[in-house]
């Protein structure tokens, strides 16, 4: 276990605010729920809790869940699927910071470019190729993180970490898209303990390419960890999770 260990975080605040919520609305409830939990885990390994950006995960909920969550106090929304994502991102408030965490496709790339914040999910230099190419166009920049696959399982998106100083090195040169940091998904596993070593193998993979870090490439950010696990990925490091039930309940598609 790391939990004692702080990870390399040079940002002292994250933008997440742990306020009293006077809504008694069930997703304000969540939320305070959740900070309370954060504050806990933060406590017990030794962290800051403005270190963790939370990323409430919309997928399939609609609008009014998302400015629910946002009066209760959430700015960071994330989505699976760009066809959700991009009526979503137009329709809503303009302050929201978006980020796709979903699988990224190259003929997609052009309908988000205009309005998502951070994508978690660049696995190959195909996609920063496309996103350099679309951002410059409209003089954007776009905030990425280096996918890897971590689970091992061919199902799950994410670049094979031999893949990973290639990826690093091109994008040294872009000057619309920025990378931040990693992002991995652990097994959908009842088993912890492997949960627990899939994050720390995401994070010595940051550690062991600190040295690819340039002006524009910075490996400051670990997205991992979800409403099932969370907890580990912040005692392993974690300063973005993405939790989407743990907020607004059980997906429509879900149930």
């Amino acid at each position: 276990m790391a939990c004692s260990r702080k990870p390399n975080c040079h940002h002292p605040s994250r933008g997440f605010h742990f306020k009293q919520n006077s809504s008694c609305s069930v997703i304000a409830q969540n939320i305070d729920s959740i900070k309370q939990r954060i504050r806990e885990i933060c406590a017990g390994c030794g962290r800051n809790p403005d270190e963790i950006r939370l990323v409430a995960v919309t997928k399939t909920h609609p609008e009014d869940k998302i400015l629910e969550a946002r009066q209760a106090g959430l700015s960071e929304f994330g989505e699976n699927r760009v066809q959700e994502l991009v009526p979503k991102m137009d329709r809503l408030p303009s302050d929201i910071v978006w980020h796709m965490v979903g699988t990224v496709q190259t003929n997609k790339i052009k309908d988000m470019v205009h309005r998502v914040d951070w994508i978690h999910s660049i696995s190959k230099i195909k996609y920063l190729r496309e996103l350099e190419k679309r951002a410059s166009r409209i003089d954007r920049l776009i905030r990425v993180l280096i996918q890897v696959n971590i689970s091992d399982e061919d199902q799950k998106s994410g670049c094979n970490v031999r893949e990973l100083p290639a990826i690093l090195e091109y994008a040294a040169d872009l000057k619309h898209v920025s990378v931040h940091g990693l992002m991995g998904m652990a097994s959908f596993t009842d088993d912890r303990d492997l949960v627990r070593r899939q994050f720390t193998a995401l994070r010595q993979y940051r550690d062991e390419h600190l040295s690819y870090e340039t002006d524009n490439v910075q490996l400051r950010e670990l997205s991992m960890g979800m409403s099932g696990d969370y907890d580990i990925a912040i005692e392993e490091g974690a300063t973005i999770i993405r939790l989407g039930s743990t907020i607004f309940g059980t997906r429509s598609s879900d149930q």
